[in-house]
């Protein structure tokens, strides 16, 4: 009603100077109906009639005008401010249509089910399964499916013998070890990506806590919002932005200049990752080797779209994110290096910071400098049983890409770097078991967290444990900032670049040597 009490106003006082409300509709008839207003009358009736048809015509129009003017975005005047869209879009209000009460998730899961059958899709998604499709992996033969479900990773290690703790972040219910079942539609979790209440708490295995309020929960849903992908994103890994150092909690309600999509102009997650089918766009390099279904900046924003064609010409051989991102963990520090040798040390003092008896040693980064790497869309991958040398560092997701390949380009990455535990018999690394019972974070014992493991995950243990060091790498792009803030020239260019133009196969900078633009 704000934005319209002018024109209401206006109405009202058109109205009024063309006479009473009783005389324009006629009063004087015997009804006084809608029907007698276009009646043949005196002339003077007919004139009022026409003037108060044209009033309405020119208040309408200056209505439409006023909210045309006044829509999000535009501004009015000097001390007008600039309207942003809503983070969270307009959906059908369940409240009314969900009663409950329900005994279980899964009885949830049911009744949304009984409206919206084709959800079961993402049974098929690998939200659901912790896998992807089958493809290949760059230097191996055959076809894998990998994923969450079955790979290593340098922060938390392994899911397998560890599904009680790790399953929290499950779109599902009741995964707690292998006999979890994949085929049951009611073992899907449909609030955990469409709650609007911010008090959906999922425990062991993924179901819900006791206290959490399912009736709530479901009259609430809608389309996802940030919160409902960040409670799971931004804290994967075991706490806030261990693993990513673009995505944090920060990124539900961030400034403009921290995140220019999401502060400045009011995107949701989903706005650039979407979901035909259930299938959510885009892709994580921690345990996917290729792009096929990811997300770039150029599904909205143009190839080609600098005023300064020099710039333009970075494009065959610059990510968008590399000037876009001139920093990360801007708010919130990231965990960049996590040394588990460290764990178990009962006479040091726990500090989530930088030290857990349960998890060693760790550091951490804020408004970090990227690491930038060649990068061709496609990574290389550590599988289980591979051999290791304990004397070199093992990357678990290699990337793929050079100055020669014309495919890829200069991007921008966090690096976290780790030291893990392997079998120092077989020389592999190796998939403990930590929580739950027997697991280290309860006896703090190598040997036997290993022999579990073994049982979990079908790996021989030889019996001797060690510890190597390990990179993944991260690419980044979120928290793009405002145009402004990208990089110029001599950020990257002169004896202060923070670029290393001879790691990435230069002989020096490009300016001064030449080479590939």
């Amino acid at each position: 009603m704000g934005r319209l009490a002018p024109v209401c106003h206006l109405l009202t006082a058109c109205v009024i100077m063309s006479g009473t409300s009783a005389e324009v509709l006629g009063s004087d008839h015997p009804n006084g109906s809608v029907d007698d207003m276009v009646e043949p009358r005196t002339a003077p009736g007919r004139r009022n009639v026409w003037l108060v048809a044209l009033v309405v015509a020119v208040v309408l129009l200056g209505a439409a005008v006023m909210a045309v003017s006044l829509r999000p975005g535009r501004s009015h005047g000097p001390e007008a401010v600039t309207l942003r869209p809503k983070a969270v879009r307009p959906h059908f209000d369940h409240a009314p249509v969900i009663t409950g009460p329900f005994a279980t998730p899964q009885a949830v899961t049911l009744r949304c089910l009984e409206c919206h059958p084709k959800a079961a899709e993402v049974m098929r998604s690998s939200h659901y399964l912790w896998l992807g499709e089958e493809g290949e992996i760059p230097g191996r033969p055959g076809k894998v499916r990998i994923g969450k479900k079955n790979l290593l990773n340098n922060f938390c290690i392994a899911t397998r013998g560890n599904e009680k703790s790790c399953m929290k972040c499950h779109a599902g219910y009741g995964w707690v070890d292998e006999t979890f079942d994949f085929t049951r539609k009611e073992n899907v979790d449909c609030l955990v990506c469409h709650e609007s209440t911010n008090t959906y708490v999922k425990g062991v295995g993924g179901v819900p806590t006791k206290e959490t309020d399912l009736v709530a929960a479901a009259r609430s849903v809608g389309t996802p919002r940030r919160e409902n992908c960040l409670g799971c994103h931004a804290y994967g890994g075991g706490g806030q932005a261990v693993k990513h150092g673009d995505l944090d909690s920060s990124l539900a309600h961030p400034f403009e200049e921290e995140d220019v999509h999401m502060g400045g102009h009011g995107f949701a997650c989903v706005d650039c990752h979407k979901a035909p089918d259930h299938q959510i766009q885009g892709r994580a390099f921690s345990v996917s080797v290729e792009d096929a279904h990811g997300v770039a900046c150029t599904d909205c924003h143009l190839a080609k779209r600098h005023a300064d064609e020099r710039i333009d010409r970075h494009l065959a051989a610059v990510a968008c994110q590399t000037c876009h991102i001139p920093t990360y963990a801007s708010r919130i520090p990231t965990k960049a290096n996590w040394d588990w040798s460290k764990a178990g040390d009962k006479g040091r003092r726990d500090d989530p910071h930088s030290y857990l008896k349960i998890k060693g040693e760790f550091t951490y980064q804020q408004d970090a400098l990227p690491e930038y790497r060649w990068f061709n869309g496609t990574v290389g991958r550590y599988l289980l049983g591979d051999k290791i040398d304990p004397k070199q560092v093992t990357t678990l997701n290699p990337l793929q890409g050079s100055i020669s390949d014309k495919t890829a380009r200069i991007w921008p990455f966090k690096v976290h770097r780790g030291k893990q535990p392997y079998d120092a018999g077989n020389d592999y690394l190796f998939p403990p078991v930590t929580g739950g019972a027997g697991g280290y974070w309860t006896t703090f014992d190598w040997p036997s967290s290993f022999a579990l493991g073994a049982k979990a995950s079908g790996i021989p243990f030889s019996g001797k444990v060690g510890f190597a060091e390990t990179d993944m790498y991260w690419p980044l792009s979120h928290l793009v900032a405002p145009k402004a803030q990208a990089l110029g020239c001599t950020d990257c260019h002169g004896d202060k670049g923070r670029l290393d133009w001879k790691a990435l196969g230069y002989g020096g900078d490009p300016i001064k040597t030449g080479g590939r633009p």
